[in-house]
This record gives structure tokens, sequence and C-alpha cells, in this order.
């Protein structure tokens, strides 16, 4: 196991910790380009009993804020974070309880800025978990790189945090697995959590709508252009995952989807 808990997970605590307007062909291949949804952008804290694993982690409400730093790390023309007042993140999980002090993992989806910002609040020596195919890719990066794919390397490769790099599905704790869904982005990877009551896969950006898992078919963007087969494999396993007796499969950006607006799921 990566992370230092013990026992299976009590309850997930889901999250929207910001919002960014998309046009549907970004989420859905062959959508609407001239369709716009607000989509939430989420996070979840899954509970037990010696601690806590947080999952995604939402902007760096600092870089959003900020206008000349903002200018640096992408252009509104082209993406629009859009952030509730305070710190999202950081104020829902204290408002749940959920102390630094008892973070015991962080897993991260992918490296796009809307799942990295929240990086700036783990404590030294708290595992921080990314598949390696994705930290290799974002340390690779070019500032003008980093740029156009809409990634800020200083949220995930600054000094003081404890990498954990992962080769494919790998269990990180009790209960929850980290699932290669590579395609969306080199080393793309979902979360299965297993709950008292269900199991729940959080696609991530694996499958931004729920019109992603019903009807097979990837989102719309890839980091690279060769990874498109991958997004195909990868929103076929999550689709044969929701169809398996009591697993459900949350998409990472879906408006509708209800569950990421429960206040405690176990």
């Amino acid at each position: 196991m990566i992370f230092d808990v013990t026992g299976p997970p009590l309850r997930m605590h889901p999250m929207v910790v910001g919002y960014e307007p998309i046009i549907e062909a970004v989420s859905v291949l062959g959508g609407d380009p001239a369709t716009f949804l607000l989509e939430p952008v989420t996070a979840a804290a899954v509970v037990h009993e010696d601690g806590w694993v947080l999952l995604d982690s939402g902007f760096n409400v600092g870089v959003v804020r900020d206008p000349e730093a903002r200018g640096r790390h992408y252009n509104y023309d082209g993406y629009t974070a859009l952030v509730p007042p305070g710190d999202p993140l950081a104020d829902q999980l204290a408002a749940l309880g959920l102390g630094w002090d008892t973070l015991r993992g962080v897993a991260i989806s992918h490296i796009h800025v809307d799942h990295t910002g929240g990086l700036r609040h783990v404590p030294p020596g708290v595992p921080v978990a990314f598949q390696r195919a994705e930290y290799a890719f974002g340390a690779a990066l070019t500032p003008d790189q980093a740029r156009a794919c809409v990634v800020i390397p200083g949220d995930f490769l600054r000094e003081g945090l404890d990498i954990a790099l992962l080769d494919g599905d790998t269990p990180l704790a009790p209960g929850i697995v980290a699932l290669d869904t590579a395609g969306h982005t080199p080393g793309h990877q979902s979360f299965q959590v297993a709950l008292p009551s269900r199991t729940v896969v959080l696609a991530c950006d694996a499958a931004d709508l729920r019109r992603n898992i019903d009807e097979q078919v990837a989102c719309g963007t890839t980091m690279r252009p060769e990874d498109g087969p991958a997004a195909a494999r990868a929103v076929a396993r999550l689709r044969a995952l929701d169809r398996t007796p009591g697993v459900e499969v949350w998409p990472g950006h879906d408006p509708d989807w209800a569950a990421w607006r429960d206040p405690a799921v176990s």
C-alpha cells in the first residue's frame, strides 16, 4: 500500500471546488462546438479510521486570482477557471473537520490545472501519487508546452512534495485502487473506492460526462494526438465497470451528476 491508513474506507466526501465553461466538443468526441457547459471541478476526501486520503485537488486559487500569474499559465481566450470566494478545497475540508495533520496521502488523476492546484497545501512527508508516465510527461514540458497543455508544473514539481510514482493499476490504501485510464493524458488514472454500501469509481477526466459512460464515447480532447485509441479503451473500461453489480462510475465534470453535491457517501 502507498498510503499509511488501516481498515477500509468509512465514507467519502465529494467536493465541488470550482467551475469551468467548456464546449461540449471538449468533453464528448463529436460533441457540439457551439454548446457550452458550466462544468464542476471535483475532488473527494476518503475517510479511514486513522486518517484520510485526498483524490484530486482543484485549482491553485492564488494563480487564478492573480492576473499576471494567470497570464503566464493560461489564456482566457482558450480556458477560464472559476472559483468561489475563499479557498474552496481548504474551506470544505475544514468544515468537514479534516485537518492537514491527519492527511495520509494524495492521488492526482492527471496534471491539468484543475486537478493539481491544491497540492500547495500538502505537508512534507505525505505521499502524492501519480502514474509514472504522467509525471514524466509533465516534468519534461517546456514553459510554452505547459501553457498550451493548460498545466502548471510548479504545482507538482515543487520541492517538499513526496512523489510516489505508479505503474498501472495500484492499490493505494485499503479499499482505494488507482486505475490506469490513460488517454486523455499520457498517464491519466481514475480511482476505485470500496465504501460500506457500494463501490464508487471516480472516472475523473477519462469520462467528463455521464454521456461518455452511457454511450461509451471518449472525451473530445487528448493531450497528445496519438492517444485517441487509449482514451477509447479507457472509457470502455469505465463502462464495463459501471455495468458491474454494486459499482457506480461517477463522471468527473458532469453538471447534472447530483452525487457530487452529496455531503457524504458511505
